[in-house]
């Protein structure tokens, strides 16, 4: 069974032999750094404290480029999943002046 199947909304199945599903999802453009807010949370996750940085208006291109200059400029691990980005341990003051360095906003 293929992926391509898992994001219709509900459709199942059609009888209308000239139907053709169309993804309706387009993902959002992306916002300059001064236009943004970000929202930096500790967090616990499997007993290890993490910070999420929330809000992030883009594509999954940019947030991944985002996560990456994030984790090199800490040295840790990380993951973005959902338009978050997870950062392994609790360097929320470090993070917060990096993106604020980057010309975002942040809150938290």
């Amino acid at each position: 069974m293929s992926n391509k199947n898992k994001n219709r909304h509900g459709i199942v199945y059609s009888t209308d032999p000239g139907y053709e599903y169309k993804d309706e999802a387009e993902e959002q453009e992306t916002l300059p750094p001064g236009q943004q807010t970000l929202y930096l949370r500790r967090e616990v996750r499997n007993g290890k404290p993490c910070i999420v940085v929330k809000e992030f208006v883009g594509t999954t291109d940019d947030l991944r480029d985002l996560e990456k200059k994030l984790k090199n400029h800490c040295g840790v691990g990380g993951s973005s999943k959902d338009g978050d980005i997870l950062i392994q341990g609790d360097l929320r003051d470090k993070i917060k002046a990096f993106l604020e360095k980057l010309g975002y906003r942040t809150k938290g």
